[in-house]
Formats: structure tokens, sequence, C-alpha cells
């Protein structure tokens, strides 16, 4: 974290703090566990890292739904990065490609490894 002058300041980045950054990403991914979930609150609805990083102005966000294996995560997104900048494909065909790839190899094929990820936002568009 910085300060306005752009100093080196302590502190947590937190979900309010991400609502008021100017973020035009085309692409932000969140790879950790349970990144993609939220809390309901009365009047606004479901309020979460996804909700926040869209409107800062990220277009994606690819997160988790559950608690995800490291190994098979890092499978997964070395496979969707691949797909994506080697390939030249759109970040929701990469997911999907990538998701497909681990499905299809006798150590990543169980959902446990692949399925907790998904796009949110702009998934027409290429990148």
């Amino acid at each position: 974290m910085v300060d306005k002058q752009g100093k080196p300041q302590r502190g947590y980045l937190r979900l309010n703090d991400i609502f008021n950054l100017n973020l035009p990403a085309e692409l932000v991914v969140l790879s950790a566990c349970e990144t993609g979930l939220g809390k309901e609150v009365q009047g606004e609805g479901l309020v979460g890292l996804t909700r926040g990083l869209m409107y800062a102005g990220s277009q994606r966000v690819v997160v988790s739904l559950w608690k995800v294996n490291d190994e098979g995560t890092k499978e997964l997104m070395s496979e969707f990065y691949r797909q994506m900048w080697q390939q030249g494909k759109s970040p929701i065909a990469a997911l999907r490609d990538a998701q497909l790839y681990l499905w299809e190899h006798k150590n990543w094929q169980e959902p446990r490894y692949w399925a907790a990820f998904t796009l949110q936002g702009e998934w027409r568009n290429n990148l």
C-alpha cells in the first residue's frame, strides 16, 4: 500500500479499498481458495472480491468457488496461461480448454483439481 504521495504505507488491502481503486484491467486472476465467495449484504446482494474488482474497472475476474488443491491449481493456471498466450485464446476459452486438459489427464481427472474456477464478467471479447 502507498499513500497519496506514493510513499510506502503499512497495512492491508481490504475490500472497501478495492472498490475505491481505478483498475481498468482486462483480466484479474485470483487463484487462491474461495476467492469467488462473498458475503450476503441486505439490500446490496453478494459482496466480495469479484464485485469489488469489477466495480474498480476490471472487465473479467477468474475466481475459485471452493478450497483448491495447490498442485492442481498450479497445473490448471499454467495451462490456462499457455492457452491464452501461446494459443491466442480468449480467457473464457482458455479456462475451458485448461479444465478439459486436466480432466483428460489421469493425475488431474477429478473435478476437485479444476472445477472450482470460473470466469465472471465480459466473456465475449478477446484480450
